[in-house]
């Protein structure tokens, strides 16, 4: 290999990024294996096909998470699953805003929802927690709403009474995963257009 071979291979490498971090696109969920594939840790599984779509892993311990620094479009981005269990999320992603001095505005939260059904998407620039307790982490550890999100419909309870705590840590059907596999797909395009600021796009592409 020559070093313009070399120099080519690294100045494509999309895991390398140069530059201020511009976004921080955290995905939610709860740590630990027994959590895994629930439909409570959609936003994990959307960031963990992102990363491995840009050749990377989410594994660098900060801001009480796991993270990986990125470039998605040229745009240098920090992606961040937080480890502090969903309830708490807002510590996580607070420590991230303020270390790299960034303004929510330019925060992307990709959660799961259990008003839409599994594998629908919801794309919004701004809204209340709407009871998701993520969300509420979030927005009063910010004291913002004016944060981007991506919700991904896992499925309403089966009916009224169905204990709300064991429907989200539930895992999916086979039905279902085949679809969520398609929304999370669809979920890391929305992604790739809003750090463009092509919100609008991803809306009107996207949107259930």
């Amino acid at each position: 290999m020559s070093i313009f071979d070399l120099f080519d291979r690294i100045s494509s490498d999309t895991t390398k990024p140069n530059g201020k971090i511009e976004y921080v696109i955290t995905g939610l969920g709860n740590p630990g294996l027994e959590y895994e594939g629930t439909r409570h840790n959609a936003g994990f599984c959307v960031l963990d096909m992102l990363a491995e779509q840009l050749g990377t892993k989410i594994d660098r311990l900060r801001f009480k998470g796991k993270t990986a620094e990125v470039t998605i479009e040229g745009v240098r981005c920090l992606l961040l699953k937080p480890t502090t269990y969903m309830n708490n999320s807002g510590e996580s992603v607070v420590q991230a805003l303020e270390f790299y001095k960034i303004d929510a505005s330019k925060l992307i939260v990709v959660c799961d929802d259990i008003s839409l059904d599994a594998g629908k998407l919801r794309i919004r620039r701004k809204g209340s927690h709407g009871g998701h307790n993520g969300l509420r982490s979030i927005v009063d550890l910010t004291g913002r709403e004016d944060f981007q999100r991506i919700k991904i419909g896992v499925g309403k309870k089966p009916h009224p009474d169905y204990d709300l705590a064991k429907w989200v840590l539930g895992k999916f059907g086979k039905e279902d995963s085949e679809k969520m596999e398609e929304s999370s797909k669809n979920a890391c395009e929305c992604i790739k257009l809003m750090v463009q600021d092509k919100t609008d796009e991803a809306m009107n592409k996207y949107n259930s």
